[in-house]
């Protein structure tokens, strides 16, 4: 059958093309490497993977190392840091091409680091940018439906995470990590790495030990609105990040810092010094009386988490959401779950511009649109394509006691639009100056 769909004309080139793909990724992987001198072989690389949590975990992870005294890189979603010194990723990408990626790595090498903290995409394990790094801890945080249309199937999304697991197994000293209470544990824990640290909230401590040969039960959470309290092998931690899904996330950095030895007094102190990763359950303060949170919330996992935590911890008088979804043709059947559980969860629903590349953006909304309002009894819903004039309208919006909840884009500091074009974004910087001239305004009144 192969053969006779290669007879027809202009498909050849094409089937070479695709045949060739793997070949071609791999041996940039290994250019980018062997230019730059394979950078990771000097230092122990982390490698966080999995659906929601990876930045925030990468940070934790890296302000952890860093608090003890061992000088950490990092490269995230959203940000970069080689120890103190912290920037921007502006690239739109989780996962920097293999010759960016390896370029930051010589960075970080001879800077003196020796640790590097990677936020590792199915993305980039896909075309082969994890090949040629030297992994030395691979980090499970959770898995759902995600990036389906770009892998063919969540079995194959599942087995791109996998593959790093894999890398690091053929290591005699690889560790891995893994959140034991997610469905799809038993995949990642296939892959014989040496050393198997495992946490767990809701897992028995019985049925987790068969999976893990070190697991590390969580328990006596304590959530409020300044901060939250755990305990995690029997050590109490405090820190001022929020939510039980941040709980998880920092259990995963502890159990890579106590791999490496770490004293749990410094994981500790380290912790309650932790900060949110930009755009990650972030709050915006500038006195109103209402409270304002930006988060990159941007599948129906996480975004059920960020409504359900706001809920539980601030109990506000009425949730506003504001909500959009992306083009492109990326996980469009998230829309319409993205929607019926907005619309549950919220009084009031804007349905906005995320990042639509060449998709009209009132059809995306349209998507969600269908579903919110299907929802009985659900959220008045109102349609502002333009996301700046959304924002501003749900904080017009917002009353004493209400919480503002902006979804989709966190930290990101770019919006994909038609034609390739990227424009300037930054979703906390529109509602601190909206905030700042309701102020003016109400003081010239």
């Amino acid at each position: 059958m192969i053969q006779q769909i290669k007879r027809i004309p202009g498909v050849t080139s094409i089937y070479r093309v695709f045949r060739l793909a793997p070949i071609y990724h791999y041996l940039l992987a290994f250019l980018g490497a062997a230019v730059y001198g394979f950078p990771s072989r000097r230092m122990v690389v982390i490698g966080v993977t999995g659906t929601k949590g990876k930045t925030t975990t990468c940070n934790l992870i890296a302000h952890i190392l860093n608090a003890a005294d061992h000088k950490t890189g990092l490269a995230t979603t959203v940000n970069f840091r080689i120890g103190e010194e912290e920037w921007v990723n502006d690239t739109k990408q989780t996962m920097l091409g293999r010759f960016a990626l390896q370029k930051l790595l010589k960075r970080m090498a001879a800077a003196g680091c020796e640790y590097a903290v990677v936020e590792t995409s199915s993305e980039g394990v896909l075309q082969f940018r994890h090949r040629f790094i030297n992994y030395h801890v691979a980090v499970f945080t959770n898995l759902s439906p995600e990036h389906i249309e770009r892998h063919g199937s969540f079995e194959k999304y599942r087995a791109a995470k996998v593959k790093l697991f894999a890398q690091v197994a053929r290591k005699k000293d690889g560790v891995g990590v893994y959140n034991l209470d997610d469905p799809n544990i038993d995949y990642f824990l296939r892959p014989p790495v040496a050393a198997q640290y495992g946490y767990a909230l809701r897992t028995s401590p019985a049925q987790a030990k068969e999976n893990a040969l070190r697991v590390l039960q969580i328990k006596n959470i304590r959530l409020s609105a300044a901060e939250t309290e755990f305990e995690l092998g029997g050590d109490r931690y405090l820190m001022p990040l929020l939510g039980e899904f941040n709980v998880l996330n920092a259990a995963a950095a502890i159990c890579v810092a106590l791999s490496r030895l770490i004293p749990p007094e410094k994981i500790k102190a380290a912790l309650e010094t932790a900060r949110p990763a930009p755009g990650r359950l972030e709050f915006i303060d500038k006195g109103q009386d209402f409270r304002v949170i930006v988060d990159y919330a941007h599948e129906p996992a996480s975004l059920t988490a960020l409504y359900e935590t706001v809920k539980t911890i601030f109990k506000p008088r009425r949730v506003i959401g504001l909500l959009g979804s992306q083009g492109g043709g990326r996980d469009k059947a998230k829309r319409a779950e993205m929607g019926r559980l907005a619309a549950n969860f919220c009084d009031t629903l804007i349905l906005t511009n995320e990042d639509p590349y060449d998709e009209p953006p009132e059809k995306i909304v349209e998507d969600i649109e269908r579903a919110a309002r299907a929802v009985k009894n659900g959220a008045e819903i109102l349609k502002i394509i333009d996301r700046r004039e959304a924002i501003r309208q749900a904080l017009k919006l917002a009353a004493p006691g209400d919480a503002v909840v902006i979804s989709g884009k966190g930290g990101e500091v770019w919006m994909c639009v038609a034609a390739g074009k990227m424009i300037p974004w930054n979703d906390r910087r529109i509602v601190e100056e909206a905030l700042e001239e309701s102020k003016q305004g109400q003081v010239s009144r």
